[in-house]
């Protein structure tokens, strides 16, 4: 999730759990962990691939977060002496702060190694956009609420839990707006006979009304949008190339079996110039995708490895009009 998420659930998780007892530290102690596992994007990796792929990966390990919780309890309660005696709810803070910030982030699409070291596999169940409003509205309103209102009253606290429960409530609908258009979508696509080895779907930005659906069949990928709202209608697919045959040779470069990895199949080449780019095709929409990597120069039309470099991209919001008509119509 976006850092605003990640600060305001954790500074709504820790008035939840200490704020009565400690007041406005227990919020921003809660804050300050909401946004630790995330501060390893300014850890450089040795490249833009290897700082795309390990993002999200020792410091998001459920495993070594549970373990590091008692002791980063124990300096928190040192800084603060005189709260030494909530120690086991520091503890159960920072535990439930840490592991949490981690599962939202496995709610995105992007991908998470919750079981570093054991398995650097990254996992994902994307039902919600990196931004959602409606799940951030609601902790950041109650949150406000407990900073603004006299410590007191116990109506900013109770204002607090209120948001987290609305939010949490918003969870449960993200998942059942998932499963139903997980299902939806394979009967659509069989009923149009819409070939396909994998496909994956995942909310358009800043809603769960609108997802959008991508699918490998081969050397090419499709790319569909479902709204909730849809009813009999045909999905409207559009096909495009993979280009599989532009890493004839090159299949062994480090970017490319790291990406074609992290991707988990769903990857493109294309060609920028004289060069050979990989696209990640899960973020982003045709043309436009977040992450896309030189891999190869084109020497004779044969690729030649190259150290990898990140494509700049420029997101068009004027997008999100249409990503509005979408939801209410079926556009083809």
């Amino acid at each position: 999730m976006d850092s605003l998420t990640q600060l305001t659930f954790g500074a709504a998780c820790g008035e939840a759990v200490l704020g009565k007892k400690i007041g406005r530290k227990a919020l921003v102690w809660g804050a300050v962990l909401g946004t630790l596992p995330d501060l390893d994007v300014f850890i450089p990796l040795g490249g833009p691939v290897n700082d795309f792929v390990y993002h999200r990966g020792f410091s998001h390990s459920l495993i070594l977060l549970a373990l590091l919780s008692p002791m980063i309890a124990w300096l928190i309660a040192n800084v603060h002496p005189d709260t030494k005696r909530y120690y086991r709810r520091w503890v159960l803070l920072c535990f439930l702060v840490l592991e949490a910030s981690v599962l939202l982030d496995l709610l995105t699409i992007y991908g998470t190694q919750i079981f570093w070291p054991f398995d650097t596999t990254p996992m994902a169940v994307p039902i919600l956009f990196i931004i959602d409003p409606l799940f951030t509205l609601p902790i950041l309103s109650g949150v406000l609420a407990a900073l603004v209102l006299k410590r007191s009253s116990t109506l900013g606290h109770r204002l607090n839990m209120v948001g987290l429960v609305l939010s949490l409530a918003y969870l449960v609908w993200a998942f059942s707006a998932a499963e139903f258009v997980e299902r939806r979508v394979t009967e659509k696509l069989a009923r149009q006979g819409v070939a396909y080895s994998q496909f994956i779907s995942s909310p358009a930005p800043f809603n769960t009304l609108l997802w959008r659906v991508v699918g490998i069949d081969k050397d090419r990928y499709f790319e569909t949008y479902f709204s909730l709202f849809d009813r009999k209608t045909p999905l409207f697919v559009d096909f495009y190339p993979r280009n599989l045959a532009l890493m004839a040779g090159i299949e062994e470069h480090p970017p490319i079996v790291k990406l074609k990895r992290f991707t988990r199949g769903y990857y493109a080449f294309s060609t920028v110039g004289e060069y050979v780019a990989m696209t990640d095709l899960r973020m982003g929409s045709a043309p436009d995708y977040v992450f896309r990597f030189k891999v190869a120069r084109l020497n004779d039309s044969h690729p030649t490895p190259i150290d990898d470099e990140r494509l700049k991209t420029t997101q068009d919001w004027r997008g999100l009009v249409w990503v509005w008509a979408r939801i209410w119509n079926p556009i083809p």
